[in-house]
């Protein structure tokens, strides 16, 4: 039982464990599409915001003169004040392109020099350059993944004569989660230490209340089992002693020569029968001092699991005892399980013969001690 306990507590704890990774992995998928969908919305809106803002700030058409590319007057080509300030305000890496080339950038290569004169990727230049749509999604920027968007940049006639990007890096996103699920999975970690604490706490009372009841119960079985097997037995060693009598008797005397001496054996071993079946019946224990009850008296029968044999062993031991005894007493006297004695006491003390109180030791728990009426 004890073994099975453990089995159940490792079952419950298991099923926990597995509960928990599995809702971590399931939330981190869904964060992951949830940033990228989150992030794809913040670019778009830095997309514009920063178009307002270069409107706003630089007033006047995009152009290209001498080669570099100005915002009215002011020329954005190496103009990294423009880009950094608008990197500082998204949070974004910030580009400004003149065809397909970087003119002004935050984004830095690994010599962490700022990456002018690179090119776009082909899909994005596709799109922008050639079709002049929005492109919003996931590029290669100078080696790494970014969430991006870019827009055309076009001249006061809507020639396309560059690009604008704002991008989030994928390394900050999956920082961002990762430590989103650290946190959920030391919070989903402490959840199911509790649960699994309280769930021992909880099994080892059910446990050891049910251990207690089976325990009893086997002993109540097994005690009258045993009492029954006892009682049969003794009742046919009994049978088979008289069977044995009574056929020494015919075998030492034949009926057809014995001149009617045999019958008159024969009536006498049938009064003797008669006597003994009599005084079986008759000499059973008398009511305990003195008191008739319905097992002796033949008004209704034992209640279920309960058997005159036990019951009139018990009694006779409480009528020669007389005196106040408990459950360990009489179990000792008469030889049989606590277990067993004490309903039988607990029948008796229905029945009003007996009564019972409750007597404190000096140490230990109260002893149940039951009083002859």
């Amino acid at each position: 039982m004890r073994s099975l306990k453990h089995q159940l507590l490792i079952l419950l704890l298991g099923s926990l464990v597995i509960l928990a990774v599995s809702f971590v992995i399931v939330l981190g998928w869904y964060m992951k599409d949830r940033d990228v969908a989150a992030a794809n919305f913040k670019a778009q809106a830095d997309l514009a915001t920063c178009g307002e803002i270069i409107d706003v700030k630089y007033p006047g058409s995009w152009s290209i003169r001498d080669g570099k590319l100005y915002k009215g007057t002011i020329k954005i080509s190496l103009n990294n004040d423009v880009v950094d300030y608008l990197a500082q305000l998204t949070g974004d890496t910030v580009t400004v392109f003149l065809g397909d080339s970087r003119v002004a950038t935050t984004v830095r290569g690994s010599n962490g020099e700022r990456v002018i004169g690179t090119k776009v990727s082909a899909n994005v230049a596709q799109t922008v350059l050639k079709n002049g749509q929005t492109y919003v999604g996931v590029a290669d920027v100078v080696g790494q993944r970014y969430q991006t968007a870019y827009a055309p940049l076009r001249s006061e006639n809507g020639d396309i004569i560059g690009m604008f990007y704002v991008g989030i890096s994928h390394v900050y996103e999956q920082e961002f989660i990762n430590k989103s699920l650290i946190t959920m999975a030391e919070l989903v970690l402490t959840l199911t230490i509790l649960v699994g604490l309280f769930a021992f706490f909880v099994l080892r009372k059910l446990f050891n209340r049910s251990l207690r009841d089976i325990m009893l119960g086997t002993e109540e079985v097994v005690a009258e089992v045993y009492n029954q097997k006892v009682s049969n037995e003794q009742f046919q060693a009994f049978t088979g002693e008289i069977a044995q009598s009574v056929n020494s008797n015919n075998l030492e005397h034949d009926p057809l020569t014995n001149d009617g001496n045999s019958f008159e054996r024969f009536k006498d071993t049938e009064q003797i029968s008669e006597l003994l079946n009599n005084d079986t019946v008759t000499q059973g224990p008398e009511p305990l001092y003195g008191l008739q009850t319905p097992w002796y008296s033949g008004a209704e029968e034992l209640p279920k699991g309960l058997n005159k044999a036990t019951l009139d062993q018990i009694v006779q031991f409480l009528k020669e005892t007389h005196r106040p005894v408990s459950t360990e007493e009489v179990s000792e006297g008469v030889t049989l399980t606590r277990v067993t004695v004490r309903r039988y006491l607990e029948f008796l003390e229905q029945c009003g013969i007996l009564k019972s109180e409750q007597k404190c030791g000096t140490v230990g728990r109260p002893v149940k001690i039951f009083i002859p009426l």
